[in-house]
């Protein structure tokens, strides 16, 4: 990198760099940026997405949500931040219940799941990330609707 600023060169540490990428691997993060007053070191990899992964077209128009999912989405979710089954996203995106558009909904309130099992996937920059369930259990409440936009550190699923 050969920025300038005030006529001098930006002085990169390659082991940084070299620690932003091992972080992008272990995280499956796609890209890291860093900033330490002027100096800004951004790390990205691109990523093919298997044929394995499921692909999404966008709905047309938004369903109505099915009652049940809809009092639980509203049913004091700042509550089930602080439950220790809650799993959150760990991504902005957009969740998906199903794995295609019509499709049987990965888990359903009152399913049991293994640990590892996906709940649920959350679509970022055309890629779907499975989210799967931290340990055997129960789903107690699905927090978010199929289609919904989701924050990071949104809670998405409570496993009991």
């Amino acid at each position: 990198m050969a920025e300038q600023s005030q006529g001098k060169a930006m002085q990169v540490d390659p082991e940084l760099v070299r620690q932003l990428a091992t972080l992008l691997d272990d995280t499956n993060l796609t890209e890291i940026e860093v900033q330490d007053g002027e100096r800004r070191i951004k790390v990205a990899r691109n990523i093919t997405v298997g044929a394995a992964a499921p692909v999404y077209a966008a709905p047309a128009a938004a369903a109505a949500p099915a009652p049940a999912v809809a009092a639980q989405a509203a049913a004091a979710p700042e509550a089930a931040a602080d439950h220790p089954g809650t799993v959150k996203s760990p991504m902005v995106g957009t969740a998906y219940l199903t794995p295609e558009p019509g499709g049987k909904a990965f888990v359903s309130v009152g399913d049991k799941v293994a640990a590892g099992q996906t709940l649920l996937i959350v679509e970022a920059m055309k890629v779907m990330n499975a989210i799967p369930a931290p340990r055997a259990g129960t789903v107690k409440s699905l927090l978010v609707e199929s289609g919904q936009p989701v924050e990071y550190d949104q809670p998405l699923v409570v496993v009991e």
